[in-house]
Order: structure tokens, then sequence, then C-alpha cells
């Protein structure tokens, strides 16, 4: 059980290693897109190699002749470009750290609003008061952190970015709600997973063809080279899926969902501290300390009420 618990942390710590080395990818695309359609083209090979050794059959015009096409094979992996987009967006704004908090409090508030509501056909669940309490301590943890941070970004520019990634972080659980209906329509995660990225890269490359006139990449900017660890966002990516999968039989969903979300927020901490991948330094204080306690006690009253 440990073992398996440790290793759904370290899973967890794959989400701001990609935002981190996709963040780098960046100085040699400049552009957002361009950057996030090579991220979404590796995880789409890899799950698409992983997909041809488990079910091959699944590539054959008789079982797309099965198939009902709706929404759900697209719009998941619109919502996955929006996540990873957005990330790659805010974490030079916000710090590696304060960027995986906030993502993570959009998760959880929109998570509630869908057990609330019974969206997506999820079976309705009562308004807990403790879920009440848990996002104002999520909230609190947040403002404390994000306090006195930076003093060159000003207060108002400040709560734009973290309402930005506040609706940011919205996205995972939409999306696997959706790919969840269509793993069903599939009978296969993995398989859904690719259709995922497939959408999501298809998407990027119409983005990146339109807005930046193509999908550029330069060998040298600014005395730096291009290595073959810049493009490891997507497998970072495909493992964190990956991990989920096996785990989530063996752990339950809400202990899977916590592991990860730890994971996130110590790898977060720990790139801040080290300026890793050549990202500006925050290193960890009493305040930054606190204000993690504080969000993972938030964390746990979501998710086990």
């Amino acid at each position: 059980m440990y073992i398996l618990i440790v290793l759904g942390i370290i899973a967890g710590m794959m989400i701001p290693m990609q935002t981190a080395v996709n963040n780098r990818l960046n100085l040699f695309t400049k552009s957002v897109f361009t950057t996030s359609f090579y991220s979404f083209l590796t995880g789409a090979i890899l799950l698409l190699i992983a997909n041809l050794l488990i079910d091959p059959s699944k590539f054959t015009l008789s079982f797309f002749a099965t198939q009902s096409f709706s929404y759900v094979w697209v719009t998941g992996g619109a919502l996955g470009v929006i996540f990873l987009t957005g990330n790659i967006i805010l974490l030079p704004k916000l710090g590696a750290a304060l960027t995986v908090i906030i993502t993570v409090t959009g998760q959880m508030v929109i998570g509630i609003m869908i057990d609330t509501f019974g969206w997506f056909g999820v079976e309705a669940k009562p308004l807990h008061v403790l879920h009440i309490v848990g996002v104002l301590l999520l909230i609190s943890g947040i403002i404390y952190m994000n306090a006195k941070k930076n003093p060159s970004v000003s207060q108002s520019s400040s709560r734009l970015w973290l309402l930005f990634g506040l609706c940011t972080g919205m996205m995972p659980p939409v999306q696997t709600a959706i790919n969840s209906a269509l793993r069903y329509k599939v009978d296969s995660f993995l398989y859904a997973a690719f259709i995922s990225f497939t959408v999501g890269t298809i998407i990027l490359l119409i983005l990146a063809m339109i807005i930046n006139k193509g999908i550029k990449l330069l060998f040298y900017t600014d005395n730096l080279q291009l290595k073959p660890w810049h493009f490891i966002g997507g497998l970072l990516g495909a493992i964190y899926i990956a991990t989920n999968i096996i785990l989530m039989p063996h752990l339950g969903v809400t202990l899977t969902l916590m592991t990860a979300m730890l994971g996130q927020i110590l790898m977060g901490l720990f790139i801040d501290h080290f300026g890793m991948m050549g990202l500006p330094k925050y290193p960890i204080d009493q305040r930054r300390v606190i204000a993690v306690i504080i969000i993972i006690c938030g964390i746990a009253l979501l998710k086990f009420f």
C-alpha cells in the first residue's frame, strides 16, 4: 500500500515537471501554441504505440464502423489544450508552486459543482458544510502564499492571473468526466486518452498555423541549444495518465487523486526553491510551508467528506 502511495506522489510530480519543461521549450518555439503542440504530439505518439501493443484491433475500419461519434470524441482534447497552454502561460507569472496550487483549487471547486449538481451524468451528492470549509482553506492558503511573493507584479495583475489559473484548473475535472464517457464508448481508458491527445494535437496544429503561420522551432536562442529533453513534456503527461490508470483500482479514486495532488504541490515547491530549468527562485520559507499545510487540509476536507 505505502509503495503505491509513493508511486502516486511521484506520478503527481510529473505535472509541474511537464509545465517547467514546456516552459523551457517555449524559448525555442516563441509560441505557447507551438510548445503545446509538440507536447501533445509526443504524448499522442507514445499513447499510439501503447495502444498498438495492447489492442491493435481498435485501429481497424471494422472498429470505427461500430462507433457512434459525438462531442465526447473531441471536447476532452480541447479542454486539455486549454489546461496545458494555460499552465505554460501561468508558470513564469506565478511560479511553479502557486501555479499548481491555484489550478488544483480550480479542480476542487468545479469538482464540487459537478458532484453537487450531477453534471455530465454524475450522481448528484448533497453539498457538505465541510466542503465550504475546505474551499475557504484553499483560498486562504493561496492568499497567504501569494502575499508579498513578487513585489514587481501589481496586486490587480496578480489577482487576474490567479483568476485565470482558477479557470484553467477547472478544465481537468470536466475533461475527465467527458473522457470517462468516451472510455466506456471505446472500452479502453488508454484509447480514450489517445483520442484526447490526438484531438488536442490537431487543434494546436491549426491554431499554430493560423496564429503563428507555422510550427517554427529554433535550434539556438539566447546562447541556448535545443536538447532532446525539451520534448519530454508529452512523456511526463503520458506517465501521469498511465500511473493513475494502474493505481485507481488499488487505491481508489480519492486516495489516488490525493497522492497526485500532494506530489504536484511538493514538486512545485521544489522547482521554485531551486529555480530549476531557468525559472526564478522562490525559496521555501515559513510562510510557504504554513500555506501548503492549510491547502493540504483544505484538499483533505474536500476529498474525504
